[in-house]
């Protein structure tokens, strides 16, 4: 399916289920197409030129073809219905547990991302939007003890394979929005709402993250954020080599 539609690389748990959805949507245009394409021509072979010289100014005298075409319509809505409530809703209800998860806090700006995770004792700091700052995207109240601990990355976010990863997302500055086209994840980083997302990584590797949103003149600059997915044991020697090297402060 991917070779065919001309999809990316799939390295999510739901990306199956989107990619699905694509590939049902396609089916229903190919459908229609196909459906309109012979009324087209069978209009057009009913009332050729040769069969009626002369133009009918009054037209057709019934509805059927007005209530053909609400049918049509009604028939196409209910298959959409059909087919994305079953999709929207299973995502929605599967939202992992936080205490089984992995938490990223993601904080876009004009033009970087920032990722933000909790330390050993596995709480994140308070926060304070009066305090957000260059050298302090998340407004972090610096002697909170939970807090101290507590892991920054600028453009680079490690997540573990085959273990689930909630995404509370935000914004800095205007609207972005976290897309990771190997995910098959797209969310809105919206100023002053922290919106939650989660995912599942099925591949190791690295995956670009790029916003699918015109934030300004260096949009561009959005694409240098990845996300590495490793093994669970280069992850936990990761987190370790970021506590022990500093991994607090802040990388701006």
């Amino acid at each position: 399916m991917e070779k065919l539609l001309g999809l990316p690389v799939l390295a999510s748990e739901h990306g199956q289920h989107v990619d699905q959805l694509i590939w049902y949507v396609h089916l229903l245009m190919g459908a229609l197409f196909v459906g309109w394409l012979a009324y087209f021509l069978l209009v057009l072979f009913k009332f050729r030129a040769s069969r009626s010289p002369k133009a009918d100014y009054i037209g057709a005298q019934t509805h059927a073809t007005t209530w053909v075409e609400v049918g049509v319509a009604a028939v196409e809505a209910g298959l959409l219905i059909i087919i994305a409530v079953p999709f929207w809703s299973k995502l929605v209800d599967n939202f992992p547990k936080e205490t089984e998860a992995v938490v990223v806090k993601v904080a876009a700006q004009q033009f970087a991302w920032n990722f933000r995770y909790t330390g050993p004792d596995g709480e994140f700091g308070k926060q304070d939007i009066k305090l957000v700052s260059a050298s302090n995207s998340y407004g972090m109240v610096q002697d909170d003890p939970a807090g101290q601990d507590d892991i920054q990355t600028l453009n680079e976010m490690r997540v573990p394979l085959n273990k689930s990863v909630v995404l509370h997302i935000t914004s800095r500055d205007v609207i972005h929005s976290f897309k990771v086209a190997a995910f098959r994840l797209t969310q809105d980083a919206i100023p002053g709402m922290m919106i939650p997302t989660h995912f599942k990584a099925t591949k190791t590797g690295r995956y670009q993250i790029i916003c699918a949103q015109l934030c300004g003149n260096g949009h561009y600059g959005m694409a240098s954020g990845f996300v590495y997915v490793d093994t669970e044991e280069d992850y936990n020697n990761w987190i370790q080599s970021k506590i022990g090297g500093g991994g607090a402060t802040s990388f701006e």
